[in-house]
């Protein structure tokens, strides 16, 4: 089967949408968190130093909103308590996080 390489540089190319969307500044870190399993946006805060509150639950609503994330109501009475975890679809970047991940490694 051979490689077939998307033209990125056309607005309408999907891998350039998906690009994008992983590209913003946060993401990307959130996956990453996000792997080691459901977290409440308390816990993230404090695994990515630097985030504003309101910068997280900008990205949390925008990742939701792009099916990665999944946000789940633990407790409905006040305060209420909300976790955060990967969907199915977030899970499937796992493996190509993991190789830039090594390719960082071995060339950083």
């Amino acid at each position: 089967m051979a490689l077939v390489i998307p033209d990125v540089l056309e607005e309408s190319c999907t891998t350039r949408q998906a690009l994008e969307r992983l590209a913003a500044k946060w993401r990307v870190l959130l996956i990453y968190a996000l792997l080691a399993g459901p977290q409440r946006h308390a816990e993230l805060r404090r695994r990515l130093p630097g985030i504003t509150q309101k910068v997280l639950t900008e990205t949390l609503r925008n990742m939701e909103s792009d099916g990665l994330v999944e946000r789940r109501v633990l407790k409905e009475t006040a305060p209420q308590h909300v976790e955060y975890a990967l969907t199915t679809l977030g899970k499937t970047l796992r493996e190509p996080l993991s190789a830039i991940c090594a390719w960082a490694a071995e060339h950083g």
